[in-house]
């Protein structure tokens, strides 16, 4: 649909800012913006999602009530539970499971389902409850799984879909500048022109940044990539995606190796439960018992 021949989007700028990851703005505009009673709920949700990513996951503790009325105000509250305490997860995902076996229906609350499983690394689950989800935010997920699953084709698919719903939303213009790195070649450079569009019109994010900075890395660019993380690092300095690019890009220039340690560090102290920590953690012991199991015999 044209864009002209829409209603005015009163959330317009509070949607794209979460999109791009400016989740203060989002905070702060939240805080400050009236809206009509149709619109409060979605203002909240985006608000709430924001502390979230935020890791402030108190405020959604305390301000949410878990006998809320409101569904999707749960589904969120869900969310924060789900990431504030690790020993609750599998709890968590084993009500959504019994859950999905009946009628949901609410796209958000579907979304929300969905990441739960996505931030699990179940790709499956994701995809299967995102199924006949027909949102944006549920189109966008749904292909970051199928990128995750190495499903370039059907990923092509949804990003098709999503252009056919609304080609000029941010998101579809995300969801197609990690397409196109996927895609790599010639469409790298797209995918960059994508991201550096979005900061030229919107904010420059860290999320921006690290998008940036993966296509240098992939078109072998790694001073540019190097001056780019460093300016994510310099707006945020504990955000996970920079840290671990940084950790990749300190690897393929052979930087010495307490600069990738330092990165190491720093994500094993802010963010221990990310899956980036975990494999490491894995990979290290797998190396550990592989080197015992083949230590040489020392004779008596």
């Amino acid at each position: 649909m044209p864009r002209e021949d829409r209603e005015p989007d009163e959330l317009f700028e509070i949607r794209t800012n979460f999109y791009t990851g400016s989740y203060q703005q989002v905070i702060n505009e939240a805080t400050k913006l009236k809206v009509p009673q149709n619109l409060q709920t979605e203002k909240d949700l985006f608000m709430y999602r924001s502390y979230i990513a935020q890791k402030k996951y108190g405020v959604v503790l305390d301000e949410i009530r878990p006998n809320s009325s409101q569904e999707e105000l749960i589904a969120v509250r869900l969310l924060a539970e789900f990431l504030s305490n690790e020993s609750k997860r599998d709890n968590i995902l084993r009500d959504l499971d019994s859950k999905m076996g009946g009628n949901v229906k609410n796209s958000f609350c579907l979304l929300m389902t969905g990441y739960m499983y996505y931030l699990s690394e179940n790709y499956e689950s994701t995809l299967k409850v995102l199924h006949n989800a027909d949102s944006l935010e549920c189109c966008a997920l749904t292909i970051e799984a199928l990128l995750k699953l190495e499903r370039l084709d059907l990923a092509k698919k949804e990003l098709k879909r999503m252009t056919e719903i609304d080609e000029d939303s941010v998101l579809t213009q995300l969801s197609t500048a990690w397409v196109n790195i996927a895609i790599g070649s010639e469409k790298l450079q797209e995918a960059y022109y994508i991201f550096q569009e979005l900061a030229d019109k919107h904010t420059v994010t860290p999320l921006l940044l690290n998008g940036q900075a993966v296509c240098h890395i992939a078109q072998g660019k790694y001073e540019d990539a190097q001056t780019t993380l460093q300016e994510a690092l310099d707006r945020d300095s504990n955000d996970p995606q920079t840290l671990i690019n940084l950790i990749v890009l300190s690897q393929l220039t052979a930087k010495p190796t307490e600069v990738s340690n330092r990165y190491i560090s720093q994500m094993k102290d802010s963010h221990g439960n990310h899956s980036f920590v975990k494999d490491l953690a894995n990979k290290a012991n797998e190396l550990d018992r592989l080197v015992r199991n083949y230590q040489p015999s020392v004779p008596s």
